[in-house]
């Protein structure tokens, strides 16, 4: 459990940090908001917040939070201007 604990605080704080870098950027929907945000997330938090050394910033388990929720926000704010630019 101590393994995975860190994967499943990764996911949730990047599916908020999705959301709410989603309603910066209009035209997406909120299933697709929050996938991107948990994509997102994952990788800030398992590889973004140990090269930031958020956890010696933060303890170990804010680090995470923070990485994955800005890292999730960030993502999807920048799918969701991509998208906004391709489409008509």
């Amino acid at each position: 459990m101590e393994q995975i604990l860190p994967w499943l605080i990764s996911l949730v704080s990047g599916a908020a940090g999705g959301n709410i870098g989603g309603a910066l950027v209009k035209g997406l929907g909120g299933g697709f908001k929050t996938i991107v945000g948990m994509l997102g997330g994952l990788a800030g938090g398992q590889w973004l917040g140990p090269m930031l050394d958020m956890a010696g910033k933060l303890g170990a388990t804010g680090g995470n939070i923070a990485s994955s929720a800005g890292a999730g926000a960030i993502v999807t704010a920048i799918v969701g201007m991509l998208f906004k630019k391709k489409s008509p």
